[in-house]
Formats: C-alpha cells, sequence, structure tokens
C-alpha cells in the first residue's frame, strides 16, 4: 500500500482530492488542515510516497511546510493561489515535483494524475545509457526526483546485456540512449531491442548532441520512440520522460482490460489457456507435478432471481477474493464464467494441493453474504485434476470437471445472521 499526504487549509479541497483518488486501489490517503497536523502524519508514518502541500497554512504561512517534506526526503508537489516568480524560485530551489493553481477548473484532476505518476514511478525502472559519467549523474539525479529506480550503463554492449539478464519481475520500462558511444553504439542498441521487445512493452529515448535532422529521422525509424536534443533543460526532459511512461502505462492497462474479468479483476478464460499452457509445458520438461481445479458456485442464478443481481455479484466476488487469499503467488487463478473458476497450481505435492483447498472449501463454508438481517450461506464444489501425464492444459480441465460433476450440489440458503 502507498501512502498520500494532502496539506491544505481548506476542507473541500482536502475532501475533493481524497475523493477523486478513493477509487484507486490500495492507496492510504492522509489530510491535514495545519503544518502541525501535517508534521504529526509524517512522524509517525513509516513512509509517505507524495505529498500535496498548500504553501500558506494557518500555523506556517510562508512554506514551512515544503521545507519539512524535503528534509524527510518526501515527493512534494505545491497547490496554490497563483503562481509568482518567488513561488517559482521556490519550487526550483526546493526541487518540488510539480505544482497545481487551484483556481484552475483542472486542477485537481491534474493534481491527482500526478500523484498516480508519481506512485506508479516506485515501481519502474529506467535504464541511463551514457560515456559520459558527468552526464549519466545529471540524468540519474533528474529520474530518482521522480523516485524513478535508476540503473546505468556506460555503452551499448554493457546496456544490453544489463537487459538480457534482468529477470521479468524487474523489467525495464524505458531505456535513455546516447547516440555516440564505443563498442556499440544508440542506434546498434535500438535495433538490438527492437528485435527483442515492442514499443508497447520499452519505450527507447535517444539523447544526442547532434543535432543533424536526418539523425533523428533515423532513429525513430528503426523504433525509436522519442528524440532529445542536447544540451537539454531539466522540464523538457522530465515532461518527454513523462509522456513516455504514460503512453506505457497506457499500453498495460489496456493488456490488463483484455486479459481480467471486469467483475472480479481475475485473469479471463484466454489469458489461463495462453499462460497455463506454457506452465504446464514447462512442468513437462522439469518433471515436476501440477494441480489444476475447477470450482463451481451451486445455483447461481438462483440467487440473481431470488436475491438481485447485485447479490449475485457479491458472492461471486467474495468468491474469488477467498480463493485468491489461499493461493500461492506463483498460482494462476482464473474466472472462465459466470460461477465456474479455474486454479493452476504448479510443481506442488499432493499432499499440499489438498490443503490448499480443503483450506479454500472451508472458508467458503464459513462465509456469508449479507441481506439486510439475514446472511446468505452460498455452497460451491470443486474438481480436481493431479499428476503430470496429460497432454494439454485442456485435457486437465476436462478431468477436474469431471470430478466435480460427479460431486453433490446444494441449495443455498438464508440464515439469522446471528445464529451462525
Amino acid at each position: 500500500m502507498k501512502t498520500v499526504l494532502i496539506v491544505d487549509n481548506n476542507q473541500l479541497i482536502l475532501d475533493l482530492i481524497e475523493n477523486k483518488i478513493n477509487p484507486i486501489s490500495n492507496i492510504k490517503v492522509l489530510k491535514a488542515l495545519t503544518y502541525k497536523e501535517a508534521v504529526k502524519h509524517i512522524n509517525e508514518e513509516d513512509i509517505i510516497h507524495i505529498a500535496i502541500l498548500d504553501l500558506n497554512l494557518p500555523d506556517a504561512k510562508n512554506g514551512e511546510v515544503v521545507d519539512y517534506t524535503i528534509s524527510k526526503d518526501i515527493p512534494s508537489m505545491i497547490l496554490t493561489d497563483s503562481m509568482s516568480d518567488n513561488l517559482q524560485r521556490i519550487i526550483l530551489q526546493e526541487d518540488i515535483i510539480d505544482y497545481a493553481i487551484k483556481t484552475d477548473l483542472n486542477s485537481m484532476d491534474y493534481t491527482v494524475n500526478i500523484i498516480n505518476r508519481t506512485l506508479n514511478n516506485y515501481d519502474r525502472s529506467i535504464l541511463v545509457v551514457d560515456d559520459s559519467k558527468f552526464q549519466l549523474s545529471i540524468v540519474s539525479k533528474m529520474l530518482k526526483k521522480m523516485k524513478i529506480n535508476v540503473i546505468t550503463a556506460l555503452d551499448g554492449q554493457e546496456a544490453f546485456d544489463i537487459i538480457k539478464n534482468t529477470d521479468e519481475q524487474r523489467q525495464f520500462s524505458l531505456i535513455l540512449t546516447d547516440f555516440s558511444m564505443p563498442k556499440m553504439d544508440g542506434l546498434e542498441l535500438t535495433l538490438k531491442l527492437r528485435s527483442l521487445y515492442q514499443k508497447d512493452e520499452l519505450s527507447i529515448i535517444v539523447m544526442s548532441a547532434n543535432d543533424e535532422p536526418e539523425v533523428s529521422t533515423k532513429f525513430i525509424k528503426i523504433g525509436a520512440n522519442d528524440f532529445i536534443g542536447k544540451p537539454f533543460t531539466q522540464t523538457e526532459f522530465i515532461t518527454r520522460v513523462n509522456s513516455n511512461l504514460d503512453l506505457i502505462n497506457l499500453f498495460e492497462k489496456t493488456k490488463e482490460l483484455a486479459n481480467k474479468d471486469y467483475l472480479t479483476c481475475l485473469y479471463n478464460r484466454r489469458f489461463f489457456f495462453a499462460s497455463g499452457e506454457s506452465i504446464v509445458n514447462k512442468s513437462k520438461r522439469k518433471n515436476l507435478d501440477i494441480a489444476v481445479a475447477v470450482l463451481n458456485i451451486d445455483n447461481i442464478q438462483d440467487i440473481n432471481d431470488k436475491y438481485g443481481y447485485n447479490i449475485g455479484d457479491k458472492v461471486i466476488q467474495d468468491t474469488a477474493e477467498i480463493i485468491n487469499k489461499n493461493l500461492r503467488s506463483s498460482d494462476l487463478i482464473s474466472r472462465f464464467k459466470d460461477d465456474e473458476f479455474a486454479i493452476l497450481l504448479e510443481d506442488i505435492s499432493l499432499e499440499n494441493t489438498r490443503a490448499i483447498f480443503i483450506k479454500i472449501e472451508q472458508a467458503l463454508k464459513e462465509h456469508t453474504v449479507n441481506i439486510s438481517e439475514l446472511g446468505l450461506v452460498f455452497h460451491s464444489r470443486i474438481g480436481i485434476y493431479y499428476g503430470k501425464d496429460d497432454d494439454s492444459l485442456n485435457s486437465m480441465i476436462k478431468k477436474a470437471k469431471q470430478s466435480l460433476e460427479n460431486s453433490k450440489m446444494y441449495e443455498n440458503e438464508l440464515i439469522k445472521i446471528n445464529d451462525y
């Protein structure tokens, strides 16, 4: 979970920003009307990932809150009633990430965008490639100010080796590369990277002092996303980097929407088979056992008809959450259709497979969905395939379904919550 601190002397501003942040998952919002409250929050929290700050507070009218957050290495954005030359100097001197004018109708949306971007940056890694250690230092400092993880390389060959040896979990979002370098220049590096990654997977920005138009054109033609001429200003650099990261983020969200079920946020059937087949093949090569299960909610249509689709949706969402809580991070779970979930567990013993599904079964039995003063007890059944002898994931799914169909179906029931 990431933490956002909002400090403003206007309760309406605090509530407005909080309400716009609320739809974003896994974010904790702290609010303060005064400098004293802000300091209290900062000292009580282990880490604050970004602070949104009003310069004019009742007990600190000269921007003291900014000095304090900067001293604690908290990325900070200023909310102000108007922009002045003095404020611009403060922003440059204090290393502020951005600012917004409160009177601007779009300022609250802009502020939330900056919050999102900064929080995303904590999980982003950028590789900077330049044979000048001085240039590496300047660029790295600007990126670290944006709370981006930075790795550096002194030439294209070193950069390519780093990328090849980087695991999928720590994959780079963006490569910033110089043009003229020893061993492997930026042109060759760009060509090699584009043979491995598409533009929607990895963004490449080329930095060069060569201002001849054909140079930038050549880079764009072979797959670079952007080109920045040296020397560049901090504002230009940050704007270009942010634009490219925003595009990568948009591509990722689009892929996620295509691969995930809208109601439960679990992977959909298509993704399950696409990823599951590669897991099955890997398990066969390594001679590892695998478990495939199908879980079915009994009579979901009856629940929809009797109590409404909002209750039926809650049953489905709660089931998904309970299954997910009891699985390992490496396990794959998918919602196949309205009442059906598929689960794939690789490299697992029969004993541990039984333990996991007994735990899931028990948790579902003990769970109720509230309807006024009553609780709906809903039932589910689990069919399991275990082994490594089948030819395909589809065959394993079919065997798990046969096991499920042989189990007893139960009627869902309403009970008094106090009696449960």
